[in-house]
């Protein structure tokens, strides 16, 4: 029987949304621009109002696409803010509480290891459960927050599209660069910003996962950087953006777990 871990969790909601961007990516040809015409419901319901809102918050701000851009991108992390300061204070919870019993859970792997009859494996499995129980521990606590968080990926899909496929984009300026081409300055940003916001999501895990998660802190940034060097620049803005959030977002979503913590160690105490 497949030993069941929180990262076998993990991977598997990883692998659905994999999933869902390929299906949903496919569902419109990243090569036309977006207008009323398109065809395909995903361009048409998504893409298509996102440009739309794109265009209209741009005219706002003066014709500044890199405003708008900017903009509709924290207003996007802020809406979806609530379901990832929840999945990070779960995750956290379920680390606690796997230190405290992981040399429970290691003994009864040793007590059955090498037992790979039904009756073993059956056993193992309600000695697992009761332990789970005594300590309230669920190991698929900390990704309560994924399905949301899977829900809301349309939203960001869309916004790529939108912002790779409304050509007025590309003949404006922002900052030092043009929306439209390629920028190896905020580009390095870009990796820059995901390579921390990589270091940072590492803060409070042990050694064991600090390593099981250094993989991803090095495929992510590593991404966004062949990305960046070959993509407008209106879209590492984005990224760079997005990444800029989540770094304070990870931030914030620790120390609010860890006051919580010590006001529930502070009640104990005194009970």
């Amino acid at each position: 029987m497949e030993k069941q871990t929180v990262f076998t969790s993990l991977r598997k909601y990883s692998f659905l949304g994999i999933i869902l961007i390929l299906l949903l990516t496919g569902c419109s040809n990243m090569n036309e621009p977006i207008d009323a015409q398109s065809s395909g419901w995903f361009d048409h319901y998504f893409v298509y109002n996102f440009s739309i809102i794109i265009k209209g918050l741009a005219s706002f701000f003066n014709g500044s696409y890199g405003w708008s851009i900017i903009l509709i991108t924290l207003i996007i992390r802020l809406a979806i803010m609530p379901f990832m300061i929840k999945q990070t204070r779960n995750s956290l919870e379920v680390q606690d509480k796997m230190k405290v019993i992981k040399p429970e859970m290691d003994a009864i792997q040793k007590k059955y290891k090498g037992k790979k009859d039904p009756k073993a494996q059956s056993e193992m499995q309600q000695e697992m459960m009761k332990l789970y129980q005594e300590h309230n521990f669920n190991p698929l606590a900390s990704f309560s927050g994924c399905l949301p968080m899977l829900i809301q990926m349309p939203i960001l899909i869309a916004f790529y599209h939108a912002i790779r496929r409304t050509p007025e984009i590309a003949a404006h300026n922002f900052l030092w660069f043009n929306l439209g081409q390629t920028d190896i300055i905020l580009a390095l940003i870009a990796i820059t910003v995901y390579f921390i916001q990589s270091r940072v999501s590492l803060i409070g895990l042990d050694e064991a996962q600090r390593k099981q998660m250094a993989v991803m802190g090095i495929v992510s940034p590593v991404m966004i950087g062949l990305m960046s060097f070959n993509f407008p620049a209106a879209l590492p803005l984005y990224w760079a953006v997005g990444g800029l959030f989540m770094i304070f977002q990870t931030l914030i979503s620790k120390k609010i777990y860890l006051s919580h913590k010590k006001e529930q160690e502070a009640e104990s105490v005194k009970a």
